[in-house]
């Protein structure tokens, strides 16, 4: 493949990024691409490179927006977080105290923190929804009130790929009166002058780039052979049962449209440039955005030693285990470079965005070609990543 031209700048210690993110395209075989790096709040490292479209009629811009898929949830999260900070939100509250509906069939005291942790036992709702209802907001909210968890909450830790965006911004509109899309762009991203959006403003579309490939109907048929269709009445009806349910409702229509583009699905339909993401990653890392205390609870681990993740288990590469934070993915496994500490997540197709504060660093990786998972083990990203801490080994002898 002919190599892109890749624009913007790089430190000279980085240069090795550049030609990692250069070898993206030849070797990988990116479309379109982007990577950002702050350390100290400062971009060392801010390029982009090919097309936003598959015709290649488009240049990726430096403002270009991409879907995200599940590096939205970190976004999401962020938002809870913040009201955690501003003493509006209590993880160990009961749901049922910001949201009352969510009492209903048993989860009267099931706490907020377990629906950021992926432990709620909530995967799907009971009710058959389709696709196309997971951009009716109150439908969906609805139905997963009135839904039994589908394992006992707390006990069980099993990634909520759909509905996670759902229990957490629900609880946020509760408290604030805003959708999450709006609250994140009014309190959040807007003050930061980032690039990410939750629903993303008509004006805003063509500045996004076409994913080329897509998580659709015929990709989890592909990886999942016999997927079968709910409804179940338990886990225990199929073996891939928690994994159907978990991507029941996954929008499998074009995801390159306006109607999903304006949506607000905030576990997977972020639209974000890789500055963006650097920039909202970066104010955590350098500490501007929340406090100390609030940062440490994002980051503890709320998984138990050797658990296995219900749903992951069947997406994740053999021998991956999960862990997670209250709402971000760990860096156990080194997807996020060499600090445990570090804390990010990553998204369907291959974006991957964290923050490393000991650090003071921030990285993100965008790009519209469909390749890797959501765990940051994608191999173009492994080799931004790489590179980023190649540079900074000097340093940090």
């Amino acid at each position: 493949m002919e190599p892109a031209t890749v624009y913007g700048h790089c430190a000279p210690e980085f240069a090795g990024v550049r030609e990692a993110f250069a070898r993206n395209f030849s070797t990988h075989g990116d479309i379109g691409a982007a990577v950002t790096v702050t350390v100290g709040g400062e971009a060392v490292v801010d390029l982009w490179g090919g097309h936003a479209d598959a015709a290649a009629t488009r240049d990726w811009e430096h403002d270009t927006l991409v879907n995200v898929y599940s590096t939205s949830k970190g976004m999401t999260a962020l938002c809870a977080h913040l009201l955690v900070d501003r003493g509006e939100l209590d993880l160990d509250a009961p749901v049922a105290h910001y949201w009352p509906e969510f009492a209903q069939a048993g989860k009267r005291e099931l706490p907020v923190r377990w629906l950021l942790s992926h432990r709620a036992g909530l995967i799907a709702p009971r009710e058959r929804l389709s696709p196309a209802d997971a951009y009716d907001w109150e439908r969906v909210c609805a139905a997963l009130a009135a839904t039994p968890p589908w394992w006992e909450p707390g006990t069980a830790q099993g990634y909520h790929a759909v509905t996670f965006g759902y229990l957490v911004g629900e609880v946020v509109r509760r408290i604030t009166g805003q959708s999450l899309g709006t609250f994140l762009r009014r309190e959040i991203t807007g003050p930061l002058g980032a690039r990410v959006f939750i629903g993303t403003p008509t004006e805003e579309h063509a500045r996004c780039a076409d994913m080329v490939g897509q998580l659709d109907e015929a990709r989890l048929t592909q990886q999942f052979p016999g997927l079968p269709k709910p409804p179940f009445t338990a886990l225990s009806d199929h073996p891939q049962a928690v994994v159907a349910l978990a991507l029941t409702y996954v929008p499998t229509g074009d995801v390159n449209s306006a109607a999903y583009r304006s949506a607000e699905i905030p576990a997977g339909n972020a639209h974000a440039s890789a500055h963006g993401l650097a920039t909202v990653y970066g104010a955590l890392a350098g500490g501007s955005l929340v406090k100390p205390a609030t940062l440490e609870e994002m980051r503890r681990s709320q998984s138990l030693p050797g658990e296995g993740d219900l749903t992951l288990g069947a997406l994740a590469p053999q021998g991956y285990e999960h862990r997670w934070g209250v709402g971000y993915m760990l860096n156990h496994q080194g997807q996020a470079g060499p600090n445990p500490r570090a804390f990010g997540h990553g998204g369907a197709g291959g974006s991957f965005a964290f923050a490393d504060p000991e650090n003071r660093l921030s990285y993100a990786y965008t790009m519209n070609k469909y390749g890797g998972g959501t765990t940051g083990h994608d191999p173009r990203n492994a080799g931004l990543v790489r590179a980023v801490y190649q540079a900074l080994e000097p340093v940090l002898s």
